[in-house]
């Protein structure tokens, strides 16, 4: 059973995301923040981090660097549902910021069921190959 640690600060988000992949068989430790997510890493082990990427105390980007750092073998989706207001001026692209910190894969809220799922059943069946660097080709 894959065990996937959710990192939100928002109880709906993280009882909703709890729920639905329990009831798809995973063991999932489900973390109100930062802080208590880093708790979890440093007693257990998982297979998949879903971190979101706003969260209070810990700002911005600093949760994804540490817990890339804490785990780095381990594939991390960073979560965000961040917009801005104004459409008039480009916004910055945070979901990719998370992927060069880091994060394997990015996903945008509002994210459908079938979307996380998806995104976590690629990442663990990538978390093997993501060992090995990926641009080098062996020589003829």
């Amino acid at each position: 059973m894959p065990r996937v640690l959710v990192v939100d600060d928002d109880p709906m988000v993280g009882a909703t995301i709890e729920v639905l992949l329990q009831r798809q068989g995973f063991d999932v430790t489900l973390a109100d923040g930062g802080e208590t997510g880093l708790a979890a890493l440093e007693s257990q082990v998982f297979d998949v981090m879903l971190v979101d990427i706003f969260m209070p105390h810990m700002r911005g980007f600093e949760s994804i660097r540490i817990f890339h750092e804490r785990a780095p073998t381990t594939p991390l989706i960073a979560m965000s549902g961040y917009a801005f207001a104004s459409s008039a001026s480009p916004s910055p692209d945070f979901l990719r910021m998370a992927l060069e910190l880091g994060a394997t894969r990015c996903l945008r809220k509002p994210f459908t069921p079938e979307a996380l799922l998806t995104t976590i059943r690629e990442c663990l069946a990538g978390a093997g190959e993501s060992a090995q660097p990926k641009d080098k080709k062996e020589a003829p």
